[in-house]
């Protein structure tokens, strides 16, 4: 299959033919795993489509709602949106392409049908939402045509009037926006009768675009943190969505997918949804501390080396200055411990609020996430730095044999105060003997090391 980047579409770019979008089965749902930029072509090819999205809480809601799930699977293409249906996917042994969320990936697919005079209708969102979602989008696209737009309460509940004015306006995309199940059910229960080729549940776009809900920043949405950020913003209303039903989503991702789960990835799928379901909030202030502690974003990404030596992206509090990546070659002679492994006790880089969340070992949290993706376990050994790596002795390179972790025999055994020779002891050690018993035994020892601070800086 031949790929058409985002970038070469916007430019006008016309393929030879429309891809063919591959697809993948996620909780017995056919879900399109693709890049945006193909998913745009193959939507826009003059067929007559109806798109809804997949995320946990839709997932959520089809197990209780029998007419949401058959409205779902009437569906002419289901969308992927959010870390839950990525982790789901990655639980059946699949990657997705994309996170094809709609807040995201409905600006890109307007641009698109601009540039080919489409139009667009806006249905749905309180009285004037829609029509300030279409502003906000006109002033993002100026070569776009708003046909129309209508409220998504009275205006929506006048059924035929409303479907009336959509079809004359002629318009060839239908947007709405009354959150799920309700908009897909609208959709469904009148799609017979809508002009416009392509229609698509879009949930709370308009309000993101109105500037009635603040969308989270961009370091929150590429640490797939979006929904604690809506989670902090409006707590009574997300915390049932977010704290149980990430939880529920979770339990029956893995209990679909158990066959292909090893005991070691259920435990690890199991608490980590614990973890976020009791630390969404807290974390949220975490973030809040760091960036007023010192310039910088909240989290901090690194490139790790992971099982097999495959490199994958690490997500952590920021604990030190903006800068601390380049400053860390003059300091390497400063390092408390001996051999490949990089540790100053008195590290410079570090900030104020740095020191307390490395006291508690808080900076890690959001490790959990690289839990859920797959590319570490909660117990393992530390993950390496690709230098570190490259100058392993040949002993030490049989911890790469497992997931690395946020915890592990080194940790509980004293951490930055135990040597590099004793820590490649203990992970071998681990590798040789890893088990769900063990990993229980190692997580409760962890709460110990922790509040002890022993080796942690």
């Amino acid at each position: 299959m031949q790929f058409l980047s985002d970038q070469d579409m916007y430019k006008g770019a016309q393929p030879t033919s429309i891809p063919t979008l591959e697809k993948t089965d996620i909780l017995g749902l056919s879900v399109v795993n693709a890049y945006s930029g193909q998913v745009i072509l193959k939507l826009l090819d003059g067929a007559r489509r109806t798109v809804f999205f997949l995320n946990a809480h839709c997932a959520n809601m089809r197990a209780r709602n029998h007419t949401y799930r058959a409205a779902l699977a009437r569906a002419d293409m289901i969308l992927p949106d959010g870390i839950g249906v990525e982790v789901a996917a990655k639980l059946q042994g699949v990657q997705l392409a994309e996170n094809l969320n709609g807040t995201d990936f409905v600006p890109k697919l307007l641009k698109r049908a601009a540039r080919l005079g489409q139009s667009v209708y806006l249905l749905g969102g309180r009285p004037g939402t829609a029509q300030a979602a279409a502003a906000r989008l006109q002033h993002m696209i100026p070569d776009l045509v708003v046909a129309g737009t209508r409220d998504g309460y009275a205006g929506a509940a006048r059924v035929d009037e409303a479907i009336d004015d959509i079809n004359q306006s002629g318009a060839d995309i239908l947007l709405v926006a009354m959150g799920v199940p309700l908009q897909e059910l609208w959709i469904t229960q009148n799609r017979h009768r809508l002009d416009p080729r392509i229609a698509l549940g879009v949930g709370a776009l308009f309000d993101f675009l109105a500037g009635k809900v603040r969308r989270a920043p961009g370091i929150f949405r590429r640490s797939r943190m979006e929904w604690a950020w809506r989670l902090a913003m409006e707590p009574r209303r997300m915390a049932r969505r977010y704290l149980i039903g990430n939880f529920e989503f979770l339990r029956r991702a893995t209990h679909y997918s158990v066959p292909k789960v090893s005991a070691c990835r259920l435990l690890d799928l199991t608490l980590a949804a614990v973890v976020l379901s009791l630390l969404a909030l807290p974390m949220a202030a975490i973030a809040a501390l760091v960036r007023l502690d010192s310039c910088g974003p909240a989290f901090f990404r690194q490139t790790r080396i992971g099982r097999n030596g495959v490199p994958f992206t690490i997500y952590k509090f920021r604990s030190m200055s903006q800068d601390a990546e380049t400053r860390r070659a003059e300091l390497l002679t400063q390092s408390d411990r001996e051999g490949v492994c990089f540790k100053a006790k008195n590290d410079p880089r570090i900030t104020r609020v740095g020191k307390v969340l490395r006291r508690f070992s808080l900076d890690e949290l959001p490790q959990v996430f690289n839990v859920l993706k797959g590319d570490m376990s909660l117990v393992g050994p530390r993950p390496a730095l690709p230098e570190e790596v490259a100058a392993y002795p040949e002993q030490a390179l049989e911890r790469l044999q497992v997931l690395p972790g946020i915890t592990g025999l080194w940790q509980v055994s004293g951490r930055a105060s135990i040597g590099f020779d004793r820590m490649i002891e203990l992970d071998t050690a681990y590798v040789r003997s890893r088990s769900p018993l063990l990993n229980l035994i190692l997580i409760a020892m962890t709460a110990r090391s922790v509040v002890s601070g022993r080796g942690a800086y």
